[in-house]
C-alpha cells in the first residue's frame, strides 16, 4: 500500500486520522484526499485504556502535520454519551468506559474530533461503497466479536436517541435456547450467534468450527434476527458483515429462506447480501463521515 509523505505533496491541505476500535482489534490509518487511506496499522485492541491513548499518540506523532486542517474520526464498540464523548457501555471495551476519549484525541491533534458506534461506521461504509450502494435504506449487521447494526438512510447514519444495538434484541423469552444458557435472562442475539458466543460454547474460535449443524442452528437464530431487524427498519437490504460471516459454512441463501419462513406480513422481502469491504470497512467508514462531518 502507497505511502504519502506531506514533504513530497506540498498541496494536500486536508488530513483525517481513521480510527477503528473493536472488541478484539483495533485499526488506524491516515488520508490525506478525503478518498483514500494509507499507513493501516493493526493492533489487539488493548484493555486498558491508556494503553490504547499511548498507540493513538504514537501514531499520530509519526503521522502528524501541523500545517493542514486536520481531522478525527474514531469508531468504538459500544453505546456514547449524547454528547459523543465517551462510552458510557461496551461489553467488549470495559476498560474504556467513562473514559474522556474524545478530550484526548482533542489534546493529542488540536483537530476536529468525531466519535462513532463502530458498526454505525461500517454500515455507512457498505451502503455508500459496499453492498449497500444503490439501495436508499439499507440495514447493516455486523457478527464478530459481538453483534452490532444500524439503519443508513439514503447514505447517512440515522437519527436515533441513543444508538442501535439490535445484538442485544431478545430472541427467546428465558434464555433456554442454550443449555448453559444466561441463567433466567432472556436469550440475546449477541448471546447466540456472536464470536464470543461460540467460542464460549464450542470452546473453538468461530473459523474452527466445522460441524456443519452448528452453522445450521446458527442461520436459524441469525434468521429470528434478521425478521425482527425487516419488520422494525423496513430496509430495501439487509447486508451482513463481520469476521463471523466470512466462515464459509454459512449460506446467505439458507438465511434468507429462514427469514422467509417467519416474515409474512411483507409481500416481498428486502434482498440479504454479504458485506463486500472486509476488515477495513470501519476505516472507509470512517473516512464517508469524517468527510460528511468536517
Amino acid at each position: 500500500m502507497t505511502i504519502i509523505l506531506i514533504s513530497c505533496c506540498p498541496n494536500i491541505l486536508l488530513m483525517d486520522f481513521l480510527f477503528d476500535v473493536g472488541g478484539t482489534k483495533m485499526r488506524l490509518a491516515s488520508s490525506y484526499d478525503g478518498e483514500n487511506f494509507h499507513e493501516v496499522k493493526v493492533y489487539r485492541t488493548p484493555s486498558d485504556f491508556e494503553e490504547g491513548m499511548k498507540i493513538f499518540k504514537e501514531f499520530i506523532d509519526k503521522t502528524d502535520t501541523s500545517s493542514v486542517e486536520k481531522c478525527v474520526c474514531c469508531g468504538l464498540a459500544g453505546v456514547l454519551d449524547k454528547e459523543k464523548k465517551m462510552l458510557v457501555s461496551a461489553p467488549n471495551l470495559s476498560g474504556w468506559i467513562a473514559k474522556p476519549i474524545k478530550q484526548r484525541l482533542l489534546e493529542m491533534t488540536n483537530a476536529k474530533v468525531f466519535l462513532e458506534n463502530d458498526a454505525d461506521l461500517g454500515g455507512l461504509a457498505e451502503a455508500v461503497k459496499g453492498a449497500g450502494r444503490g439501495y436508499s435504506i439499507v440495514s447493516y449487521l455486523t457478527v464478530g466479536t459481538g453483534v452490532g447494526g444500524v439503519r443508513i438512510v439514503d447514505q447517512n447514519i440515522d437519527r436515533s436517541t441513543s444508538g442501535f444495538e439490535p445484538g442485544h434484541q431478545f430472541i427467546d423469552t428465558d434464555g433456554s435456547l442454550f443449555t448453559n444458557g444466561s441463567a433466567g435472562r432472556p436469550t440475546t442475539l449477541e448471546d447466540a450467534v456472536s464470536g464470543t458466543a461460540l467460542k464460549l460454547r464450542f470452546n473453538k474460535a468461530p473459523e474452527e468450527i466445522t460441524d456443519s449443524s452448528v452453522w445450521l442452528d446458527f442461520e436459524k437464530y441469525l434468521a429470528i434476527g434478521i425478521a425482527n431487524t425487516i419488520v422494525h427498519w423496513s430496509p430495501e437490504v439487509v447486508v451482513l458483515g463481520g469476521g463471523v460471516m466470512q466462515v464459509s459454512y454459512i449460506s446467505i441463501e439458507r438465511i434468507f429462506n429462514n427469514v422467509r419462513e417467519v416474515v409474512k406480513i411483507f409481500p416481498q422481502l428486502p434482498e440479504i447480501k454479504k458485506g463486500i469491504l472486509g476488515d477495513e470497512v470501519g476505516l472507509y467508514g470512517a473516512l464517508i463521515q469524517a468527510r460528511h462531518l468536517r
